[in-house]
């Protein structure tokens, strides 16, 4: 699989040499950079920041990027999050490369952008409102059902739009 360019490298454990506590700062970092300092536009619109629960001084959305799990309190962190942190800015900066598919779905009373990255497995969702964006998660995506699922929902959309 070859990834194109504007694709940032994985952010491993092992480049802190083990240390959770290390990474996990540095994942942060990252993340504040991208999305809390960095002035992200999609579509025209800025990108908010969900950033309540605060927990442990971080606000919601990082946690919604780096670990999974319905219920917020017991989320559980997951390392092939961790290590695309540096992938959602690029997704929504490149949302208009051919290698990605986007489209909108209509969840709970809001409007849902989905960014499916296929060849990387990979998608971001943002929430969007009246005059800002969201980022609320991203993921790999590894089953092949789930795969499918996702080109299903975009080629759906597609065929409405």
């Amino acid at each position: 699989m070859s990834l194109p360019g504007w694709l940032p490298p994985l952010e491993e454990l092992k480049a802190y040499g083990g240390d959770f506590s290390r990474y996990l700062e540095a994942i942060y970092q990252i993340f504040c950079a991208d999305f809390v300092e960095s002035k992200t536009v999609f579509e025209g619109k800025r990108l908010g920041l969900k950033r309540h629960p605060v927990i442990q001084g971080k606000e919601a959305t990082f946690w919604h990027m780096i670990s999974e799990g319905a219920v917020e309190a017991d989320r559980l962190p997951d390392f092939r999050r961790f290590e695309r942190i540096r992938w959602p800015k690029p997704f929504i900066e490149n949302a208009a490369d051919p290698a990605l598919k986007v489209w909108r779905e209509s969840r709970k009373g809001s409007t849902r952008v989905h960014i499916w990255f296929s060849e990387a497995q990979c998608l971001v969702v943002l929430d969007e409102r009246e005059t800002y964006i969201l980022p609320w998660t991203a993921y790999p995506v590894d089953q092949i059902h789930e795969q499918r699922k996702l080109e299903r929902r975009w080629e759906k959309y597609s065929e409405e739009d």
